[in-house]
């Protein structure tokens, strides 16, 4: 992301917003990955750039125990209330660092998951970092919604989500370049994740793909919050006029569903395993 560096302002104000405003991913999931890494309720999770925990939480109940670590005060408080509220505050920590900081003596790993948070990191620094954090023969899971899919909802009941228009509303506000913490993305953000994936000593990958499709009901507190989850549109970046940008989104959504409601389908979900080859020692 040439020209654009991190800075802690990349999700102010969002967590709040995050749970409820984000999609979940792929049912079955969990199963998924009980299966293909062979997980027995033992064994220790480090999710890396864990937000508010959505992820760690759901897999808590397969392993002994669950560390995630964020850099966003906001996000590290959501994941400890969440975890609260699951029951299981004794095996699960939040720690807020960044992932450029790990391993932040934070120990040794059976699985490492990165959910949509490689691309804002110094890669190869961090991919090194977490090599050596995971035992020989160790797990790196990087999963995201799989995005090659069409996901139409011309059969059911509500309105699409205006997407195209609620990035429109946004440009207005916030100008014609997408906007991250204190600088902006015009290129967006990187891909290519197997190759700093291979030069960082691991072997794979396999790939699953977590089946979607199944039809959701979302409201406009939903979507509103869904806007403001997003580094792109987080509530920072509207300063004095973040009221006039609700106040106008709000009107946006009456108009395309005056029932409140809107129809989408749950994204699959792809995910990608990679395992630390054990002769990998740290470069």
């Amino acid at each position: 992301m040439a020209g654009w560096e991190w800075d802690d302002t990349l999700f102010s104000g969002a967590a709040s917003y995050y749970r409820r405003g984000r999609l979940p991913y792929a049912p079955g999931l969990a199963d998924v990955l009980a299966e293909v890494l062979r997980l027995d309720g033992q064994g220790r999770l480090l999710d890396v750039g864990c937000g508010p925990g959505i992820l760690g939480l759901s897999l808590a109940h397969l392993f002994g125990e669950i560390v995630g670590v964020d850099p966003d005060s906001g996000m590290i408080d959501e994941a400890r209330r969440g975890a609260a509220e699951a029951g299981v505050s004794g095996k699960a920590r939040w720690v807020r660092v960044r992932a450029e900081e790990l391993p932040a003596a934070l120990g040794t790993f059976d699985v490492a998951v990165f959910a949509q948070s490689f691309h804002w990191m110094d890669r190869d620094v961090v991919a090194g970092s977490v090599r050596d954090m995971l035992r020989p023969g160790g797990a790196l899971v990087h999963i995201s919604d799989l995005k090659t899919e069409n996901r139409t909802v011309d059969d059911l009941p509500h309105p699409a989500v205006p997407y195209a228009a609620i990035d429109e509303l946004v440009r207005r506000y916030l100008g014609p370049v997408r906007r991250a913490g204190r600088g902006v993305l015009p290129q967006g953000t990187p891909g290519g994740e197997a190759a700093v994936f291979t030069r960082a000593g691991f072997s794979g990958p396999q790939r699953h793909v977590v089946p979607g499709g199944q039809a959701l009901e979302r409201t406009w507190d939903d979507t509103v919050a869904w806007a403001f989850s997003m580094s792109s549109s987080a509530p920072h970046l509207f300063g004095a006029r973040r009221g006039d940008f609700e106040a106008d989104l709000r009107r946006l959504l009456r108009e395309a569903s005056p029932s409140g409601r809107f129809s989408e389908r749950q994204p699959s979900t792809e995910v990608f395993v990679w395992r630390r080859n054990p002769a990998a020692t740290t470069g």
